[in-house]
């Protein structure tokens, strides 16, 4: 119900729609969630293995770091085993863009200002074609070119937008149209009125983010609100929470922003106490294995019922406050107390409450 009530206040801003692999970007498709891989390129292996983890999470969209050749002669064989599409990351060498293409990537971001000239972003273009591979035009404020830089005054919203657009003229003129925008700041105001000043300028799909935008808690913060407030303004087609931290924590950022603002399918449905000195369980630890657990469960069988499920952490307000969910348990001194509609079902020991609590969650209907 909250998702539909969000939902129906927001107007996304036509754009045009673009494909990535078999994922539609733009129009009326659905937000999609990008993060981007930690590992070395040329690790195929670490680098598959946090594509597989990412994707669990729920992620759409993953770019990859191509730092040489030996990077790019890697993609083939990490999209081969990759379950999500893959955007190759390239700057000042064309012919790793080449490679990247020959490697069966889904997209590309570069710039094509700074791939060395005219005749080497033709070859790239032409190249492109042939798969309809779509280009990201990826522009922040510390890749702007120098004279746009000294014409603005240093890194302003107008500044990053010009840039922007400077590139993609550069494809329009090569008669390319596969196009993604980006116009990233590192901080809230910037990023708001250069989005807000590009989605007047062109109707290409967005991909929404601040970049640089710090750790976990700063990060967070920092990209829900920016991005939060343009998705509310129906500006975006995809988005990226940039964090000085594990690309799966960017995913469940991303997923949870938009979920709250109805832009994508209701999650699990999890609420928690923040604890206090009474609390004699780890809830941190279990709302975490709970919450895991739910988004599995749900990827796998996404028609299961949601009910709303709570994790208490005192047997003092616990009892009170989980009668209010479907599901829930309430610890103490190391057990929980497993409260189905509100009546006490069991009492078990921590270790064996989030199993107890998610048999619940798939009997859920079946009564």
């Amino acid at each position: 119900m909250q998702a539909d009530h969000f939902a129906s206040r927001i107007e996304r801003r036509p754009t045009r729609t673009i494909r990535l692999g078999n994922l539609v970007i733009g129009g009326d498709a659905p937000i999609s969630v990008q993060t981007m891989t930690k590992t070395d390129t040329r690790d195929v292996d670490a680098t598959v293995s946090q594509l597989h983890e990412v994707s669990n999470a729920g992620c759409d969209i993953v770019r990859l770091a191509v730092v040489d050749m030996d990077a790019a002669g890697a993609m083939a064989e990490i999209a081969r085993q990759s379950p999500v599409p893959l955007v190759a990351d390239i700057h000042f060498d064309h012919k790793l863009a080449l490679r990247c293409i020959e490697s069966d990537v889904s997209g590309l971001r570069i710039n094509p200002g700074n791939i060395g000239g005219r005749e080497n972003v033709a070859k790239v273009v032409d190249a492109a074609k042939e798969r309809n591979l779509p280009i990201r035009i990826g522009v922040n404020s510390g890749s702007l070119e120098a004279d746009i830089r000294e014409k603005h005054g240093g890194s302003t919203p107008g500044a990053l937008v010009e840039s922007a657009m400077g590139h993609v003229r550069i494809l329009e003129d090569l008669g390319y149209h596969e196009i993604k925008i980006s116009v990233k700041a590192s901080d809230v105001w910037r990023t708001l009125d250069a989005y807000r000043l590009l989605s007047q300028e062109t109707d290409y799909p967005v991909h929404l983010g601040v970049t640089e935008a710090g750790t976990m808690l700063a990060g967070t913060v920092r990209s829900s609100v920016a991005m939060g407030m343009l998705l509310s303004e129906g500006i975006g087609d995809t988005i990226r929470v940039s964090l000085t931290d594990n690309p799966v924590t960017e995913v469940r950022v991303g997923l949870e922003l938009l979920r709250c603002l109805g832009l994508r399918e209701p999650g699990p449905n999890v609420i928690s106490c923040p604890t206090c000195g009474r609390c004699q369980v780890d809830v941190a630890a279990v709302c975490a294995s709970v919450e895991t657990a739910l988004e599995a469960l749900y990827r796998e069988a996404p028609d299961l019922p949601r009910p709303s499920v709570a994790v208490m952490g005192c047997m003092v307000n616990g009892p009170g406050e989980a009668k209010d969910a479907d599901i829930a348990i309430a610890g103490g001194r190391g057990k929980f107390a497993l409260y189905v509609r509100g009546d006490h079902k069991s009492t078990l020991d921590e270790n064996k409450a989030v199993d107890a609590l998610l048999y619940e969650v798939r009997q859920w209907g079946r009564e």
